[in-house]
């Protein structure tokens, strides 16, 4: 009854005492509910009930804020909390922000957001074994020169650290403490029209070096320098927009037709005459016999004669003959009398 009805009349009054009442914060921070990483959609649980299932060593409660579960569940910073078996708060709400700065901690555990940096995830013995390094990765050398050639000369106004993390497993990078997401989240709160947009300042960028994009912008950067400064962009450019710092979406757009123009390119080199289209094959047509052909046309020229008899079918023939030639000549003796009479 009170999931349901109280407090879906009543959240936004609590988390507001949350954010207000500094005496009463802890109070009512019990009576706070959220959906989490590992409950099915719609169910909710308390700060209470999420502490009680912690393991001994975790010291932090984590949360995520995103629009919905849906695009929660496919951020690139649950990879790892996914992998680790830790649990992770789902907020949906702006307000979540405040109430989450606010409240600061509870039961002796900290509220940390997951696009922190350097995060421990503690041990995981089931991801060291899949990892057994056979998958292909950038070296430690490779790296160090990938991060400085992105930080200093791809993108040097927009990021001021870029470093290698194991946090990702299908992500190609992430960019952490960005203290700028969660004050761009609760300046739309409170900002009715749109008018109060911050700067993004320089972000922490944090790169996956076995995702094969890492890998292949890499070995761009030599080989087509202009591309790859182009594909570095666009790979910030996802970043911000998963960790909502993304303003208006629309700037992407020439460079996204850019990128497709030169994968249409690609493609019509590799590929010069495409394909043609399936036709299905004809019937096909009865070659006549050489041997059969000669065969008829000696038959119509009268050419083809029966082959001889042996002796016993000559015999049989003859008696044949000479039994008909009798009945003939009976039939018309019977004629002949048959007329005199």
């Amino acid at each position: 009854m009170y999931k349901m009805e109280f407090y879906e009349e009543f959240q936004f009054f609590l988390k507001e005492g949350v954010c207000q009442d500094f005496d009463f914060k802890e109070p009512l921070s019990k009576l706070l509910l959220f959906e989490t990483s590992k409950l099915l959609a719609g169910e909710t649980t308390s700060l209470e009930e999420y502490v009680s299932r912690c393991t001994p060593e975790q010291n932090h409660i984590y949360y995520l804020c995103a629009p919905t579960r849906e695009l929660a569940l496919q951020s690139p910073y649950l990879e790892a909390f996914e992998s680790s078996g830790r649990e992770v708060l789902l907020l949906y709400t702006n307000i979540d922000d405040f109430v989450m700065a606010n409240l600061a901690e509870f039961a002796g555990r900290e509220l940390v957001s997951v696009d922190k940096a350097n995060i421990d995830f503690g041990s995981n013995k089931k991801e060291e074994k899949d990892d057994d390094d056979t998958t292909p990765s950038l070296s430690t050398e490779e790296a160090d020169a990938f991060c400085k050639w992105f930080k200093d000369e791809a993108l040097p106004d927009q990021v001021s650290v870029v470093r290698v993390t194991d946090r990702l497993t299908s992500s190609p990078a992430v960019v952490t403490d960005s203290e700028s997401g969660a004050m761009r989240r609760m300046m739309r709160f409170v900002d009715t029209d749109g008018s109060q947009e911050m700067a993004l300042g320089k972000q922490q960028l944090e790169i996956n070096p076995k995702h094969p994009i890492m890998i292949g912008l890499n070995s761009l950067r030599e080989k087509e320098p202009p591309l790859a400064q182009v594909l570095a962009a666009q790979v910030f450019d996802n970043c911000l927009m998963v960790a909502g710092l993304m303003g208006d979406g629309r700037s992407m757009v020439p460079r996204l037709n850019d990128l497709m123009l030169s994968l249409v390119k690609t493609a019509t080199q590799e590929f010069p005459n495409p394909p043609k289209p399936y036709v299905a094959p004809a019937k096909a047509e009865m070659i006549p016999d050489p041997e059969m052909v000669e065969l008829a046309e000696k038959l119509e020229r009268g050419e083809l004669r029966p082959p001889p008899l042996d002796e016993d079918e000559d015999d049989e023939a003859k008696d044949e003959e000479e039994m008909e030639l009798n009945w003939i000549d009976d039939n018309d003796d019977r004629t002949k009398s048959t007329s005199d009479d």
